[in-house]
C-alpha cells in the first residue's frame, strides 16, 4: 500500500511539474523582447506578463497542442508602432500563422528565412516600406499572403510557391512586371501599383489576302424569318423575366430561413493608410481589458456567418473567424442614441463578469452599424431546446431544467447588483437564456432595451414575458425582470410557450392558463407530460411552481427580489445526486412533502 501511494505521488507530482514546464520558455522570452521594443498604445495594452502562462492567457497567442511552441500570433488592430525588432519574432521557429494587420508598423518587412512553417501571413494596413524580401520564396507551405495597403516599393519577387492560394499586394508603390508564377491571381491582387503588363497584346487580325473576292451581300431576309426572330426574342425576354423573378423569390426565401452571411457596411480603405487613419475611432471594435480575443472589424466582415435568431433588438449571427474562433455577433437595429450614451451602457454591461452571465467581449458603434460581440454557446438557447423540433434532440430532463432556472436566477440576481443596484435586464425570455458547459442557465442580451429610441411592438411570444405594468419596454424595472423570469420558470415546468393558441383567433398567456388550472385544483395537469417519465420529482416540481407563481404576481411589490428567488430555487434539491447537490448549494436539503392535486399543499397566489 505504501509503495502504491508513493507511486501515485510520484506520478501526480510528475504531472504537475510537466504542466508547469509546458510553457514554451524560449518563445515566451522572444515575445516579451518583441513587446518591450515596440511602442504600444495605452488604450489597449497587451496583457503579456512574465509571471503568466503564454498558452491560454496571452492575448493573440496560440500554442501547439502539447503547449511546447507558439504556432500562431494575431495582433490585429492593437495600435502597435515602430519597426519589427530584429531577433525577436524570428525566434518563433514553429510559427504557422502571423497577423499584424491594422497597426502602425513601419520600416522594412521582417526576414522570413526563419519561418519555414508559415502558412498564413497578413501584414496589411501598416506603413511598411522598402522591397519585398526574396526570403518569402522560402515559405514552401505558404497558403495566403497579404501585404496590401503599405508603402512597399521595388519589384515583385518570383514567388514560385505551388501552395499559395491567396495573394494581395494592392495599394503599394511596387514597380516592374508581374512574374509569370503569379499571373494566375486576379489583377485586383496587384491594383494601385506602378506595375506594367509584360505580355504584349494579341496581334491585329490580318487584312484580306490578295485575290480574295469581296463578300457577297447578305440576301434580304424573308418575312417568315423576321417573324421568327421577333417571336423568338419575345419568348427569350419572357424567360429572362421569369428567371429573374424566381431568383429574387429564392433569395428572399433563403434570407428568411437564415441562410445568409453578414453584410456590414464599411469604409473604403485608402491607398496609403497613415497611422492616424488606420486607427479611425469610427472603424474599430472596442474590446474589454480581460478579453483574450484578437481580431478586428475586418475579421468579422470576412467571417463566414449564419443567422442564429432574429429578435426585438436585432439579428444574432454565429461568426466563424480564423483558426476556429467562433463568436456570437448581434447586429442591433433601431438604435439612435448618441455614441456617448451607447458607450456608457456598454461599459456597464461589459464590466459584468459572472459564470451565469454571457460576457460582453467587444462592441462597435458607427452611424450605420451597432454591433455587440459575445461568446458563442454551442448548446444554444433554452427556447430551442424546449420548443424546436430537431432530429436527434432528446427531451430536457428535470435536472437540466432545474439547473437552467438556478443558473438564470443567479445571473439575473447578479445583474441587479450592478451600476449601484440600478441595472435592469429588460428582455428576459427563453431565447436569451443559454446553457453553459456545466448545464446551468446563462443570461445574455443585457441592458439593450434602454438603447432603443423607438421600440417596435413586441411579437406575441415576447409579449407573453412582459409584466402587466410595463407599457414601454425601455422602462422595464427589476420587478418586471422578476415577472419575466417567473414566466420562464412556468415555461420550463409546462413545456409550453409563453402564449398559447386556443384553436381560434384568441391567444391566452401562459400565466393566465396556469392560474386557471391551479385554481381548479388540477395542479398535476400543469406539468409537461415529458417529465412524467422521470420518477420521484413531483415534490420538486410543485416547489418550483410555487416559486414561479410568486414571481408572476400581478402587483410588482408582491414579487420577491431575485436574490430571494435564488435562495428558494437552491433549496429544491430532493432526489438529486450528491455531486449535483454540491453544484447547486452546500447546505442540507430541505425536506417537504406536498401532495400533487391538493390545493392546500400548493399555496400559490392567484
Amino acid at each position: 500500500m505504501g509503495r502504491k501511494l508513493n507511486l501515485f505521488l510520484i506520478l501526480f507530482m510528475g504531472a504537475v511539474f510537466s504542466s508547469i514546464t509546458a510553457d514554451p520558455v524560449e518563445d515566451k522570452e522572444a515575445l516579451l523582447d518583441f513587446l518591450h521594443k515596440v511602442h504600444q498604445s495605452r488604450s489597449r495594452p497587451i496583457n503579456w506578463k512574465k509571471n503568466t502562462t503564454v498558452c491560454g492567457q496571452w492575448i493573440g497567442v496560440t500554442c501547439s497542442s502539447d503547449q511546447s511552441r507558439v504556432v500562431a500570433l494575431r495582433l490585429q488592430g492593437m495600435e502597435l508602432q515602430g519597426s519589427i525588432p530584429a531577433n525577436t519574432l524570428s525566434r518563433l521557429s514553429s510559427l504557422q500563422f502571423l497577423s499584424l494587420r491594422s497597426n502602425a508598423f513601419s520600416g522594412s518587412l521582417p526576414d522570413f528565412s526563419a519561418w519555414n512553417n508559415l502558412t498564413i501571413v497578413d501584414l496589411s494596413n501598416n506603413d511598411f516600406n522598402g522591397s519585398i524580401p526574396p526570403s518569402v520564396s522560402n515559405l514552401t507551405h505558404l497558403v495566403a499572403l497579404n501585404l496590401s495597403n503599405n508603402s512597399l516599393s521595388g519589384g515583385i519577387p518570383d514567388l514560385n510557391i505551388p501552395s499559395l492560394q491567396q495573394l494581395d499586394l494592392s495599394n503599394n508603390n511596387l514597380t516592374g512586371v508581374v512574374p509569370m508564377s503569379l499571373r494566375r491571381f486576379p489583377i485586383s491582387s496587384f491594383s494601385d501599383n506602378k506595375i506594367s503588363p509584360e505580355i504584349a497584346p494579341p496581334p491585329a487580325l490580318p487584312s484580306q489576302p490578295p485575290g480574295e473576292q469581296p463578300a457577297r451581300k447578305a440576301r434580304k431576309l424573308s418575312e417568315q424569318a423576321l417573324l421568327g426572330i421577333v417571336l423568338g426574342g419575345s419568348v427569350l425576354g419572357f424567360l429572362l423575366v421569369a428567371l429573374l423573378m424566381i431568383l429574387c423569390y429564392y433569395k428572399k426565401e433563403t434570407e428568411q430561413e437564415g441562410e445568409m452571411t453578414i453584410k456590414f457596411q464599411k469604409k473604403d480603405v485608402s491607398a496609403k493608410k497613415k497611422a492616424s487613419e488606420s486607427h479611425d475611432e469610427n472603424n474599430r471594435l472596442v474590446f474589454f481589458e480581460d478579453c483574450n480575443l484578437a481580431f478586428d472589424l475586418e475579421d468579422l466582415l470576412r467571417a463566414s456567418a449564419e443567422v442564429l435568431g432574429k429578435g426585438t433588438f436585432g439579428v444574432t449571427y454565429k461568426a466563424a473567424l480564423e483558426d476556429a474562433i467562433t463568436v456570437a455577433v448581434k447586429r442591433l437595429k433601431e438604435v439612435t442614441v448618441p455614441k456617448r450614451e451607447f458607450e456608457q451602457q456598454m461599459e456597464v454591461v461589459g464590466s459584468i463578469r459572472h459564470e451565469n452571465v454571457s460576457a460582453l467581449r467587444a462592441y462597435f458603434y458607427s452611424k450605420d452599424e451597432k454591433l455587440v460581440v459575445h461568446d458563442f454557446y454551442e448548446q444554444g438557447s433554452v427556447s430551442a431546446m424546449l420548443h424546436a423540433k430537431r432530429e436527434g434532440r432528446g427531451t430536457l430532463d428535470w435536472e437540466t431544467r432545474l439547473k437552467i432556472a438556478v443558473g438564470a436566477a443567479r445571473g439575473i440576481a447578479h445583474i441587479h447588483t450592478q451600476n449601484g443596484g440600478k441595472l435592469v435586464h429588460g428582455n428576459i425570455k427563453a431565447t436569451n437564456i443559454l446553457l453553459t458547459s456545466r448545464g446551468f442557465g446563462c443570461v445574455s442580451d443585457i441592458g439593450l432595451a434602454t438603447l432603443m429610441s423607438t421600440m417596435p411592438p413586441p411579437t406575441i411570444r415576447a409579449a407573453g414575458y412582459r409584466a402587466p405594468e410595463v407599457t414601454d419596454s425601455r422602462k422595464a424595472t427589476q420587478a418586471s425582470d422578476v415577472y419575466s423570469f417567473g414566466v420562464l420558470v412556468l415555461e420550463l415546468l409546462t413545456g409550453k410557450s409563453p402564449t398559447l393558441a386556443t384553436g381560434g383567433d384568441e391567444v391566452v398567456h401562459l400565466v393566465r392558463w396556469v392560474n386557471s388550472v391551479v385554481r381548479e385544483e388540477w395542479t398535476a395537469e400543469v406539468f409537461d407530460v415529458e417529465l412524467l417519465k422521470f420518477p420521484n420529482i413531483e415534490e420538486e416540481m410543485v416547489e418550483m411552481l410555487q416559486v414561479g407563481m410568486r414571481c408572476v404576481a400581478k402587483m410588482p411589490d408582491q414579487r420577491p427580489k431575485m436574490q430571494e428567488v435564488v435562495r428558494m430555487l437552491e433549496e429544491i434539491r430532493g432526489g438529486w445526486s450528491p455531486e449535483t447537490k454540491s453544484e447547486i448549494s452546500g447546505s442540507t436539503p430541505v425536506q417537504r412533502t406536498p401532495e400533487i392535486g391538493s390545493s392546500s399543499s400548493v399555496p400559490v397566489p392567484l
